[in-house]
């Protein structure tokens, strides 16, 4: 095959036309961004009303606007707009047909703006939507964790450190954990969408525009707290799709510890939980199989999310002042990264809600692997007066006794106990079931149930 033939088969199908139709594809963003279509319009009709008010444009002209543009949001949500690729973006699109529909006064829309403007007016507005949607559905989640946690308040299972049995703890401290983590996801998206409710829309192509344009009107008619005060800025800026994609990564991360949890509880070899058929899977081979894929796929989708992260963080790392088509490439990423987050979000509330704590089984793991030698440590600290260090020497010597004996540190004898340490009296035993270890727990966020369920009615008032 000749180089001509190679690079001739190299354009293909739709780019047989060669370099034209392939600029016209890498220039044409309609493909994603038509779902700005509705924030586009809301923007457009904020412009014509100020327009008008302010002597630009008509009155009449800004009606007919508005009207049409109704009418042509009717035809994108009803399903009936032909986009076309070669109008390249949603605002062309809308403006052509908006034309269509109303003749001459249409182009008298794009007075003192530019599409530097509007395209950061759009997105803005969308990602601030977003970040409502994400709190209502982190919301969910939280509500779905408090129920998890008010039922098991006084559950015992084991916590652990480096996936090891470490000290007795309860399910309803467990649970409420990452209701914690929850609320401070919320806080940082009420964060970045209070630092995003400004507008850029009247900045121009960057240097502002000669019109007398009352900014004000269009920031507050279209729910912002003010306009942006540097036009260089406001039409550059993408902060707050970096800040929206920085809070969902966060949030992404708390999720899939939690599926890692579910994998992890929902085994054979832990069976913490049960997860309902709803969210899990059989085998085309095995039947004894129940495998948690929902819970699989969330800890999976997040690696999008981190993706799209840092490949906006690298988009704009390297761009001066002002707007570079580079910027073309955000919206891809964040709306791909707010699909998942929102749909692994949905899911995780769903299995949370379903799934069944195996009391008896969490209870059981938790008298396991030495979990109260912190408490006894404590004791001897208590009763005898021991430093801790020596404490804990001496714990560390009663745990090797206990293995060695093939028993636990409830099951050695006073006289086991005494032949390590003197003092030793009766009332340890007091403090070595599990349930005696949680109950002492009384510190403010600590696992005893009575702290737990001050927690959870704290939460409930909190998620109403």
């Amino acid at each position: 095959m000749s180089d001509k033939t190679a690079s001739n088969a190299m354009w293909g199908g739709r780019f047989a036309a060669g370099p034209d139709a392939i600029m016209e594809a890498i220039n044409a963003s309609i493909g994603f961004d038509r779902r700005l279509a509705r924030q586009d319009i809301a923007g457009s009709q904020a412009h014509a009303a100020m327009l008008a008010a302010t002597g630009i444009i008509e009155g009449s002209d800004a009606q007919a606007i508005r009207e049409g543009l109704l009418t042509v949001l009717s035809e994108i949500e009803a399903g009936d707009f032909a986009f076309s690729t070669a109008l390249e973006d949603i605002h062309m699109n809308v403006e052509a047909r908006l034309k269509e529909v109303i003749g001459e006064p249409a182009g008298r829309l794009h007075t003192a703006r530019s599409r530097n403007d509007q395209v950061a007016v759009d997105f803005r507005l969308w990602v601030r939507e977003q970040c409502d949607a994400v709190d209502a559905a982190l919301a969910g989640l939280m509500r779905a964790l408090v129920a998890q946690a008010d039922a098991g308040a006084d559950w015992v299972m084991p916590g652990f450190t480096h996936l090891q049995v470490a000290q007795p703890v309860t399910w309803g401290h467990h649970m409420l954990a990452y209701v914690e983590m929850l609320a401070r996801d919320r806080g940082r998206f009420a964060d970045a969408r209070r630092r995003m409710n400004v507008s850029p829309l009247g900045a121009a192509a960057l240097a502002g525009t000669s019109f007398a344009i009352d900014r004000h009107m269009t920031a507050s008619a279209l729910g912002f707290d003010a306009p942006m005060g540097n036009s260089l800025d406001a039409v550059s800026d993408r902060d707050f799709a970096l800040e929206f994609l920085a809070a969902a990564s966060i949030g992404a991360m708390h999720l899939s510890r939690l599926a890692e949890e579910l994998v992890i509880w929902s085994s054979a070899q832990f069976r913490f939980v049960r997860m309902s058929d709803r969210w899990s899977t059989g085998s085309s081979i095995m039947p004894q199989k129940r495998n948690p894929d929902a819970a699989e796929l969330i800890r999976a989708k997040i690696g999008r999310i981190f993706g799209a992260n840092v490949a906006l963080m690298t988009v704009m790392k390297g761009l001066p002042l002002t707007y570079s088509k580079d910027m073309q490439e955000d919206k891809e990423q964040v709306f791909d990264a707010a699909d998942n987050y929102m749909l692994a979000l949905a899911a995780m509330t769903g299995m949370v809600g379903d799934m069944t704590a195996n009391r008896e089984v969490l209870r059981a793991a938790a008298a396991t692997g030495f979990s109260t030698a912190t408490d006894l440590a404590d004791w001897l600290v208590r009763a005898l007066g021991l430093p801790f260090r020596e404490a804990h020497h001496v714990t560390g010597a009663l745990v090797a006794l206990a293995e060695a004996q093939g028993c636990d540190l409830p099951d050695l004898t006073l006289a086991q106990m005494q032949g390590v340490h003197a003092g030793i009296t009766a009332a340890v035993f007091d403090v070595l079931g599990v349930e005696n270890s949680v109950a002492s727990r009384m510190s403010y966020g600590g696992t005893a149930p009575a702290q737990v369920r001050a927690q959870v009615a704290r939460w409930q008032e909190a998620l109403g």
